[in-house]
């Protein structure tokens, strides 16, 4: 049997042919039939230029419907697919393109211009641009024929390689197989009972698990419809809402729709379901939310290495915090640092197990087994725990665990009891180097009002109702804002490299 998980795409693309899949924000549509026979044209592209089961492709390119049928074409001839993020730089993309040895390399048009130094020493490699400007390689894809044969694929054959942000050092590849891609999405669909009715804004990133894997794969297997944004603009989203059923979004997204007066609850009356992901969701963002709109954000919680981890119900409690319960055939357990499983409402590391979870890191055995267990348990890094009921709520990552004169700190643990207090937006926690503790606790704050202020004396006082002195702040930093990457992650790792030196004597 035919493992591909596109056979399942293509299964929904045969029995809706005429069906609207994709609207574009300029208003042109896309049908189940149209996408296929793009799909099909660009698989007659790759056979063109020798592509084939095994081959590997890397595309650094904007977010377009041709950029969709590129996946869903190495998806149908088992060709490994590694999007990049579209903000990487040529030292950033020599190093991705040394690790893959990639046959060809989609870019825009800017990126190609960009990498012209670093391109000119891989002759070997096939570039193209793929980019709105440059019509003359779309109309010669639409001139092709189509190719409609799909590869027989094994459920552990690679279907793409997604890189981590690299918190610690240099990017891994993730090995992510069609079977992570099908179970994943098939559970998804399941738990939000995602179908053929729904229509979803699309505004993420297509170089990234949560657009990818996430919002895209879902649609592509339900039958429903989405309506595609090439980028996050709150004044386009507003006015395309009431014709949506769902939305799939990063904090920062809701967080700025709050911020304009042109959204409220009767552009919403359509919406079903609110999911966000990538990156915590703030408690004043979740209530504030339901307070204008009357619905509770479905947070949920999953990373490039393992798909979709967990969930909120989407019937039930949705409470502010945690991420939900382990999605369907999925094992989530929060374990000691010497691997010991640890009883409920115990914080530890979070691992996991199940069809979601990666095959291991491409070319990187030995980290492989260091984070994938021999009993199939993924060790995350995360921090977590579990209670009575199943549901898992995180409190970080464990590489950015302060240990402050011998005492563990959870940066996420001060940052809820920050982000109470009324003049606060947000706050980051790190830990900085400290001659006499080793590290001490440094609190980053982003002022709700900047008319509006609190001493560092108030906010430790108020801090000290709810914390152990040791876990307090020993300096409060104020800034504008928190530096994010492209999914709306807090980069720590930048805090902590500015401001790493704060304790030393003059500083």
């Amino acid at each position: 049997m035919n493992k591909n998980f596109f056979t399942s795409i293509n299964t929904n693309f045969i029995n809706n042919r005429e069906k609207i899949l994709i609207e574009e924000e300029n208003g042109k549509t896309w049908t189940c039939k149209e996408i296929q026979k793009l799909t099909a044209k660009f698989s007659t592209f790759f056979k063109n230029h020798g592509l084939k089961k095994g081959s590997k492709i890397i595309v650094q390119a904007e977010k377009s419907i041709h950029c969709v049928c590129i996946y869903l074409s190495c998806l149908k001839l088992g060709i490994i697919y590694v999007p990049l993020n579209t903000a990487y730089t040529s030292n950033e993309i020599s190093y991705f393109i040394e690790t893959i040895q990639p046959e060809l390399i989609f870019f825009s048009e800017e990126k190609k211009r960009e990498h012209e130094i670093l391109l000119s020493t891989k002759p070997k490699i096939k570039k193209f641009i793929l980019d709105k400007k440059n019509q003359k390689f779309i109309d010669e894809i639409v001139k092709l024929k189509e190719y409609y044969f799909i590869e027989s694929i094994e459920e552990d054959d690679i279907a793409s390689i997604i890189f981590t942000s690299g918190t610690t050092g240099k990017s891994k590849g993730a090995m992510l197989t069609h079977k992570n891609l099908q179970s994943n999405a098939e559970a998804l669909v399941n738990i939000w009972e995602i179908n053929h009715r729904d229509i979803l804004i699309h505004a993420l990133p297509i170089f990234h698990v949560h657009g990818l894997f996430v919002a895209l794969n879902t649609i592509l297997i339900s039958g429903a419809k989405m309506i595609f944004f090439q980028k996050f603009s709150p004044n386009a989203i507003i006015e395309k809402l009431n014709e949506a059923t769902l939305m799939m979004g990063i904090p920062t997204f809701y967080s700025r729709l709050l911020s304009n007066n042109n959204f409220n609850k009767k552009q919403c009356k359509n919406i079903r379901l609110f999911i966000s992901g990538s990156a915590p969701l703030t408690e004043s963002i979740f209530h504030e939310f339901y307070s204008k709109i009357g619905q509770s954000i479905l947070e949920r919680y999953g990373m490039s290495e393992a798909g979709m981890i967990s969930s909120n119900p989407l019937r039930g409690d949705r409470i502010a915090g945690t991420v939900g319960f382990a999605l369907p055939n999925i094992e989530i357990r929060v374990c000691d640092e010497s691997g010991k499983i640890l009883p409920v409402n115990s914080r530890g590391n979070v691992e996991v197990k199940g069809p979601n979870v990666f095959r291991g890191y491409w070319q990187s055995e030995e980290k492989t087994k260091k984070e994938l267990g021999s009993d199939g348990f993924f060790k995350t890094g995360d921090i977590g725990e579990i209670d009575s009921e199943g549901r898992l709520s995180l409190f970080g990552r464990s590489n950015d665990m302060i240990i402050s004169g011998g005492y563990n700190i959870y940066p996420k643990e001060v940052e809820l009891v920050l982000d109470e207090i009324d003049v606060i937006k947000e706050s980051a926690v790190i830990g900085c180097k400290h001659d006499d503790l080793g590290e001490a606790v440094v609190a980053i704050i982003i002022p709700r009002d900047t008319k509006k202020s609190i001493s560092d004396d108030k906010i430790k006082k108020i801090l000290l109702k709810s914390l152990a002195g040791f876990k307090c702040p020993k300096k409060y930093i104020w800034l504008d804002k928190l530096p994010r990457n492209a999914m709306g992650k807090v980069q720590k790792k930048e805090l902590k490299k500015n401001f790493n030196n704060i304790f030393k004597e003059g500083i």
